[in-house]
């Protein structure tokens, strides 16, 4: 059970802001990755030419970066998690809002880019079980997402 419930409007509200940090998140991931690349490339060349010396200090940059991306990374989906977000998949930018629907626990489902939360899943079901919300909302303008 989640310690608070938004409804789906007031959800919306936070989407700049979760948007923001899963940028933020996104972004950090990527730099990681890259880094995570480049540490890979230098671990496969020192196996290969039977451990040869590599640039040392080049290498030990790349970890004190990748570190600090580590950490900014964990920073954003914390911030995410603070606004009682789920952050439920980092790769697809997948993101669940704890709510009630006709009593039931429910998460509100938003994936990055989305203008607004159009779909619903049970707490036991993820993407792929998906359900849309009705369109009330719809004539409303919904929130912009960075």
């Amino acid at each position: 059970m989640a310690d608070k419930y938004l409804s789906r409007q007031e959800d919306e509200e936070l989407l700049p802001m979760v948007g923001g940090c899963l940028g933020e998140a996104l972004e950090h991931k990527k730099k990681i990755e890259e880094r995570d690349e480049v540490l890979s490339r230098a671990a496969a060349r020192i196996m290969a030419l039977g451990g040869s010396i590599p640039a040392l200090e080049e290498l030990s940059v790349k970890r004190t970066e990748r570190e600090g991306f580590v950490a900014e990374l964990q920073k954003a989906i914390v911030q995410i998690q603070e606004m009682g977000c789920v952050v439920k998949d980092l790769e697809m930018g997948l993101i669940d809002f704890p709510s009630l629907r006709d009593g039931e626990e429910v998460y509100l489902c938003w994936k990055f880019g989305e203008k607004r939360i159009r779909f619903y899943h049970g707490i036991h079901e993820g993407f792929a079980g998906r359900k849309p919300l009705d369109d009330s909302l719809a004539d409303e303008e919904p929130p912009q997402v960075q």
